[in-house]
């Protein structure tokens, strides 16, 4: 390795030594003898004239000037970067609605767990309704014949009441006629009550 790192720097030593060298012999114009001065100049400064000229134009004809690329690169960047300001606005602006949307959620959340809880308590309100209607019903119809008996205890004893007030007649003959029997009670139930 040592060998090797001598070599690359005695290289890189004799590049570096030879390198002014070829500079300055680029540097170094020619002189051209006196007699060909006269003519050639000219001729030779119209060409070189005329070579620097067809470069500039080809270079502006085909590629933009540093100037206006920079002037392009700067529109472009203006023109982003107020993309950007909008992006980075509706952004914002989403941001601010999602969290609107978030904060209505949660909101409409808790409204809605309240009617679930309301809800279920009205359903176990109603059912508990439903059966003590159901009870009454069947308490109501277990006492029907117990009502009946009561009522025909009441007409018997409205019956006697007209005995005694005058009203034998009417009554035997309601008593021979089992058939109108339920007809006179309804038509005494009719005259008792006001």
């Amino acid at each position: 390795m040592g060998k090797s790192k001598m070599r690359t720097n005695k290289k890189t030593i004799l590049l570096l030594s030879l390198m002014p060298i070829f500079l300055l012999s680029n540097c170094v114009s020619v002189q051209q003898p006196s007699e060909f001065a006269g003519r050639s100049e000219p001729d030779e400064e119209k060409q070189q004239n005329s070579s620097t000229a067809k470069r500039f134009q080809q270079s502006a004809t085909q590629k933009p000037t540093v100037v206006e690329s920079a002037m392009q690169l700067s529109q472009q960047h203006a023109k982003l970067s107020e993309e950007t300001a909008v992006l980075r606005q509706q952004n914002r602006d989403f941001n601010e609605r999602n969290k609107q949307f978030k904060d209505q959620v949660v909101a409409l959340e808790a409204q809605l767990k309240q009617a679930q809880k309301e809800l279920s308590e009205a359903n176990e309100i109603l059912i508990a309704m439903r059966i003590e209607l159901n009870n009454w019903k069947t308490d109501i119809i277990g006492f029907r014949d117990e009502m009946r008996g009561a009522e025909k205890a009441q007409l018997e004893a409205l019956l006697k009441i007209l005995k005694v007030l005058g009203g034998e007649d009417k009554m035997e003959s309601a008593r021979n006629n089992k058939d109108t029997s339920s007809s006179s009670v309804a038509s005494l139930r009719k005259s008792i009550r006001p």
